[in-house]
């Protein structure tokens, strides 16, 4: 019989697991995440359309508008990708 095995498999991460995934995106290392840097971690969660949530996790968590997400403002961005059901597929 043979044995029946998932193509993907969705795990939902805690808020602490998922600011490891943004903070190992930050590649240059100025502490800030750029609009690439959070295209990388929407398509690496599974994002359906990365270009729209980065829009949107923007709109929600740059607290100061300068278009990055800098570490003062990942919890927002945490809360907000944990709201929205994310998780690593």
């Amino acid at each position: 019989m043979p044995l029946y095995v998932p193509k993907s498999i969705n795990l939902s991460l805690n808020e602490e697991q998922l600011k490891a995934v943004f903070r190992k995106h930050d590649v240059n290392g100025d502490g800030c995440l750029s609009k690439d840097e959070l295209m990388k971690v929407f398509r690496e969660l599974g994002s359906r359309n990365p270009s729209w949530r980065v829009r949107r996790s923007l709109h929600h968590a740059d607290g100061n508008g300068d278009g990055t997400i800098s570490l003062e403002e990942l919890d927002e961005l945490v809360k907000y990708v944990a709201k929205q059901g994310y998780g690593i597929n």
